[in-house]
């Protein structure tokens, strides 16, 4: 590496990123999604990624994208601006507007800006020597959608050693975005990271930036933790406000208490959907862990992915929705299925008290459906776009399924 970078990492890089440099510098994935909130120096850190990577690999260059291509001066350009400058490597890059571009002068490798207004154009993009091993999409939620995304990358990554993309973004305040769904699902390769301002030094960012944060922290919480949090917050219809979905540990789930297992009925277009789930009734929090679903799956082939693949075993208790053959003939191959108990308002009652906890804890990355499900249900809306105070039959296959593994906690004892 160039002996032009001489300033320590920790001025330029804030704590919260700190695991992140050391995964892009061992080369473990291909793709880095970064959400957050406001001042959460997201941005501050690709910039700095990037240049490092280029001064490492003579052969990379970048490429960075925003939706439009007449925000580039004032936002990537000026950030990979400070980042060269911070890295002590100004005198060595040529600067350009007109094609916007920076340029390494010992190498020829490139930093070059380009708008997607029309993601077809990346088609023509081509470097006279090297590889783009940079792709950074920032404010991805103002692209149109995946496809977009798909676009530009298949036109732009292509040879070379092994590239690396960003996507930096603060999440939208509706889990139905298709960035946010983006962001819950488990992709081989991609790492999903979440920062805020609390993870960045004060003194980065004065003192009348932590008081506007405060100041709407006191006015309005939902706000604050959209804005500056960068939380999912929702639109005000959904129905869980009390869930976080995040990794959880095996030690985490080992140490909230009682496991219960779940079971939704279904072929075709509804699933079956399984279900896993701790529940601390001291604490009053639910961890989601592990689920499993499937359509057009037969009682004995359902039997055999539960206890190869899940290790439900003999002695496990499964509470199911209350179909009687598949439940019969569930418990001739061996599984301990119980019926849940139903009655007028059991729905209601089930849903009510799920609200009621203090905390629902989904894992994405082992229950990419209940999460997607839990973050995105909502009340129905009438013609008007008034929320009608009833909960949806739809979409619901995995509420349903903790619904039936907790049916004795709620309905009997309501703790």
């Amino acid at each position: 590496m160039t002996n032009a970078v001489r300033t320590p990492l920790r001025g330029l890089i804030a704590p919260s990123f700190y695991g992140v440099h050391r995964c892009i510098k061992a080369g473990e994935y291909a793709e880095i999604w970064l959400k957050g909130g406001r001042g959460s120096a997201k941005s501050s850190f690709v910039s700095v990624e990037i240049v490092l990577g280029m001064l490492r690999d003579p052969e990379a260059s970048a490429i960075i994208y925003r939706k439009v291509a007449n925000t580039l001066r004032d936002s990537v350009y000026a950030q990979m601006l400070w980042a060269i400058d911070a890295l002590g490597a100004g005198v060595l890059f040529q600067r350009k507007l007109s094609p916007m571009e920076l340029i390494y002068r010992p190498t020829g490798q490139k930093i070059v800006f380009r708008g997607a207004d029309d993601p077809g154009k990346s088609k023509s993009m081509k470097l006279k020597s090297g590889y783009f091993g940079f792709l950074w999409f920032e404010e991805l939620t103002e692209f149109s959608g995946p496809d977009d995304i798909t676009t530009i990358k298949a036109s732009v990554i292509r040879g070379g050693g092994k590239a690396v993309t960003f996507y930096s973004y603060n999440p939208p305040v509706s889990a139905r975005n298709w960035v946010n769904e983006e962001a819950l699902k488990s992709v081989p390769g991609r790492l999903v990271h979440h920062s805020d301002y609390r993870g960045v030094p004060r003194e980065w960012l004065g003192e009348s930036f932590i008081a506007g944060a405060e100041a709407l922290r006191d006015a309005n919480e939902r706000a604050y933790r959209h804005t500056y949090l960068g939380e999912v917050t929702g639109t005000g219809g959904q129905v869980f406000e009390n869930v976080e979905a995040r990794e959880v540990s095996d030690g985490e789930i080992a140490g909230v208490g009682g496991v219960y297992m779940g079971l939704d009925f279904g072929w075709y277009p509804d699933p079956v959907h399984w279900v896993k789930c701790a529940y601390s009734p001291g604490r009053r929090e639910l961890i989601i862990f592990d689920e499993f679903r499937a359509v057009k799956l037969g009682d004995y082939e359902l039997f055999k992915v539960l206890t190869a693949q899940k290790g439900v075993t003999a002695a496990d208790e499964i509470i199911c929705d209350n179909y009687e053959k598949s439940i019969h003939d569930l418990r001739a191959y061996g599984l301990r299925c119980v019926a849940a108990a139903k009655g007028p308002g059991s729905v209601d009652t089930g849903i009510r008290w799920l609200q009621g906890l203090r905390r629902i804890t989904i894992d994405p990355r082992r229950c990419p459906h209940a999460a997607k499900e839990f973050l995105e249900y909502e009340y129905e809306r009438d013609r008007l776009g008034v929320v009608v105070a009833s909960y949806p039959d739809k979409d619901n296959h995995a509420i349903d399924a903790v619904r039936y593994a907790l049916n004795r906690v709620w309905l009997t004892r309501g703790l």
